[in-house]
């Protein structure tokens, strides 16, 4: 292991210590083993840094033979948001999947085993669950990623999967602090306000997090999203009054009295990057409460890291942020690391593996109206595809396509965005599709139509022609069921259009 380089003092270590940066690549480039060596102690890994199971094995131990404590943190969420199984789609379903079947004991069974998994790999801080309350069916970035609409459901959701992920000993990160769910804005675009008053917000965003501190979560994120009843005019990120008043405040005080690690989200979001720019929101952020700077989602390179490394120690040396803080902030994340290493090690050695859980709760979560023949001829999937949100991203598979081709050789795929604009519009868009199908069902595959008018009028006039049309829904089930056969799967991960698969052939388990 490199020892910390001669020369370099205290507080340039601290100000490393604090970011959680990402890079390119699938092996560890030598800038980034060299900051290790200078007291850089976290490092984030994304779909871009995995190709297998194996490979992301080889690329933690290499981080780890130059610094043996380092967090290798991953936005692992199973469901929609997939970095294990970027290509592929995830094993596992999502949270709104979890909370449809509301077994608690399934969701840490689900968690325990994602964990078992991540572990594996050599990684040990995990930025999942998100606690949010899906309050907004219109939310843009949150939908299927929330167990629900119901604090107490996601309350009780939330802590079973944390306990899940850290008796695999992973730690969780419970996400969007103070809760992005009742926003109509993704915060990877612009800053979301949230018109919520403070009743509100201890009644419903803040029941999940109050939880999550209950079942000791190691960290928690922050949220790019302001709440002017809180703070009118930073936000929760760079906010005193959300990190320091109100996440760290003990409960007789009006606060969560949580004492773990505050990450935040990704700095480069706009939310952040575009009002405060990179380096000034990471001293806000630090300055108000947070303990490690998330970024690399976007930025992933030595430039970035040094920058923002530059900015605190020049923040600290300008009096602009408390030499304390950002040593106390460095301390969190060497004491989390240093959980990694001896509880969290020890708590993974307890259980056995259940690779089948994932399938088993995609089964599970299911909702199924209507009656239909079980398809046995090979069928058309019409997916109509809606821009996919940035923290999903566009990589990633979905919907029934290949399960159906597996079971009924012979099945075609078509994909079909939003036809406003285009030559002939909806009318040409429906007709393509209906002769591309020819003879065969058609399978409609949707997400969040309730959010989509031309989704919802393209489904409305495709089953007015085909009455046998069968519609998975792999999004969030606003809208009223429609089709011959209506199943609503709560997500899109790859089991979810297993399950869905399965019905629609009537080949279940075991058939």
């Amino acid at each position: 292991m490199t020892t910390l380089a001669r020369g370099t003092d205290t507080l340039t270590r601290d100000a490393l210590a604090v970011l959680q940066p990402g890079f390119t690549g699938t092996t560890a480039p030598d800038w980034l083993l060299r900051r290790l060596g200078e007291g850089l102690a976290a490092v984030g890994l994304f779909g871009r840094n995995i190709t297998s199971p194996g490979q992301l094995a080889e690329l933690t131990a290499q981080l780890r033979a130059e610094r043996g404590d380092v967090l290798v943190a991953i936005d692992e969420e199973g469901g929609d948001v997939t970095r294990l199984e970027v290509r592929t789609g995830s094993s596992f379903p999502g949270n709104l999947a979890l909370g449809a079947v509301d077994d608690t004991a399934l969701t840490r069974s689900v968690a325990r085993e994602l964990g078992r998994r991540l572990a594996e790999c050599g990684v040990n801080l995990n930025w999942a669950p998100s606690a949010d309350v899906n309050s907004n069916p219109d939310n843009p970035v949150i939908g299927v990623r929330s167990f629900g609409a119901d604090p107490d459901l996601v309350a009780r959701h939330t802590a079973a999967y944390i306990d899940g992920l850290q008796s695999s000993g992973v730690a969780a990160c419970a996400k969007h602090f103070p809760g992005h769910g009742d926003t109509d804005v993704d915060s990877h675009h612009d800053l979301p306000r949230i018109a919520a008053d403070l009743r509100t917000l201890y009644d419903r965003e803040l029941v999940p997090f109050r939880a999550a501190v209950k079942a000791g979560t190691r960290a928690v994120m922050s949220a790019h999203i302001l709440l002017p009843a809180l703070d009118p005019d930073r936000p929760a990120t760079l906010s005193p009054s959300a990190l320091n008043g109100l996440l760290r405040a003990p409960a007789d005080q009006g606060g969560l009295g949580f004492d773990g690690l505050i990450v935040t989200d990704g700095m480069e979001m706009r939310a952040i990057s575009a009002a405060y720019g990179i380096e000034r929101g990471s001293v806000l952020a630090i300055a108000a409460g947070a303990d490690a700077i998330c970024v690399g989602g976007g930025l992933a390179d030595e430039e970035t890291v040094l920058r923002l490394r530059d900015a605190l120690v020049r923040a600290v040396r300008e009096g602009e942020l408390a030499e304390e803080r950002l040593a106390d902030a460095a301390a969190r994340v060497r004491a989390l690391a240093g959980w990694t290493l001896g509880v969290g090690a020890e708590a993974g050695a307890d259980e056995g593996a259940a690779p089948e859980v994932g399938l088993t709760a995609a089964r599970r979560a299911l909702r199924v109206t209507g009656t239909y023949r079980p398809a046995t001829e090979p069928v058309y999937v019409a997916a109509l595809t809606p821009v996919a949100n940035i923290a999903v991203g566009d990589e990633t598979p979905w919907g029934v396509g290949a399960e159906l081709a597996r079971l009924l050789p012979g099945t075609g795929t078509g994909s079909y965005g939003n036809p406003d604009g285009a030559a002939g519009g909806l009318s040409a868009m429906i007709a393509n599709m209906l002769e591309a199908a020819a003879d065969r069902r058609i399978v409609a595959v949707v997400r969040d139509v309730h959010r989509h008018p031309w989704m919802a009028d393209a489904l409305a006039v495709l089953i007015a022609t085909r009455p046998d049309t069968a519609v998975v829904e792999m999004g969030v089930p606003q809208a009223p069921p429609a089709g011959a056969l209506h199943i609503a799967t709560h997500g899109a991960a790859r089991v979810c259009g297993r399950a869905a698969a399965e019905v629609i052939t009537g080949k279940g388990a075991g058939g």
